[in-house]
């Protein structure tokens, strides 16, 4: 099984999207609600250099934004 992190805000459009697909598939994720969470913010710029959200983590493989076509290749979705 696939180890899903995303990093997003509340008001994010597609943040919400991100996490609507992974449940559309029944994809186990892990959300931190950078909004409130500076420790878990200071993280995701770490790691990604990005202010912006939602980045997503799929094992080691960093997506910024959301891309489905990226996505679904590293989830195994047909």
């Amino acid at each position: 099984m696939k180890n899903v992190t995303i990093y997003s805000t509340p008001t994010c459009h597609f943040c919400q999207a991100a996490k609507a697909f992974f449940k559309e598939y029944n994809i186990a994720f892990t959300n931190y609600d950078v909004s409130t969470d500076t420790a878990k913010r200071d993280e995701m710029i770490q790691k990604s250099g990005q202010m912006g959200v939602p980045v997503i983590f799929v094992d080691d493989e960093m997506i910024i934004g959301f891309d489905e076509a990226k996505l679904k290749p590293l989830l195994d979705i047909a």
